[in-house]
């Protein structure tokens, strides 16, 4: 897997070992380069700056390319040791050590204990788990994302993953093959009483 754009493009980030299953027998599913590249077109301009988090991050391919396109400040959660240490190995080798954060934790267990806000939030659960719907949820219960910000959830293209969440709306969703990507934003509230 190569990083596609930015100061990092043509840069190769898949290493064999973060392939290897977890003792759980949790097997890694890098999000495909076409998607990867659907993420960041969906997103344009609105990754320059940003304070993007990055859940579920395996083999941190999704923020690294986030870092390599401009992001202000990328925080991935991985829960999985070896995968987290080399996402570390990956940013420090890519010279993005200074916006970079690898947290090892589960991702509701990170979203809990959480206090920063952000523009963007990409997460990407096992296909075969039912977290893609718990995790927009609990984002939307604890504020994780900014008043305009986008959360944008990678699964199974068979799975319906709700149409609202609180205050998260679902605004798109885009089908890659077995892959797919739903687009949430915060709904405004309306002011009352304004006359119409």
């Amino acid at each position: 897997m190569r990083i596609s754009g930015g100061t990092a493009k043509g840069r190769k980030v898949g290493i064999k070992k973060a392939f290897l299953r977890r003792e759980d027998g949790d097997e890694l599913r890098p999000t495909p380069a076409k998607v990867r590249a659907a993420i960041f077109n969906i997103l344009g301009g609105r990754i320059e700056g940003s304070a993007f988090l990055d859940l579920y991050a395996g083999t941190g391919a999704v923020g690294i390319e986030a870092l390599s396109r401009g992001a202000g400040r990328v925080v991935f959660v991985e829960e999985d040791r070896l995968r987290s240490n080399l996402i570390k190995e990956l940013v420090d080798r890519f010279g993005f050590r200074e916006r970079a954060l690898i947290v090892r934790a589960r991702a509701q267990d990170f979203l809990r204990k959480n206090e920063e806000r952000f523009n963007i939030i990409f997460l990407d659960p096992p296909y075969a788990s039912e977290e893609t719907r718990q995790v927009i949820s609990l984002i939307d219960e604890l504020g994780t994302s900014d008043e305009g910000g986008i959360i944008i959830a990678e699964h199974s293209s068979k799975k319906e993953v709700g149409e609202q969440a609180g205050d998260l709306a679902l605004k798109k969703k885009y089908k890659y093959g077995d892959t797919a990507l739903s687009l949430y934003k915060k709904e405004r509230q309306e002011a009352m009483g304004d006359g119409q």
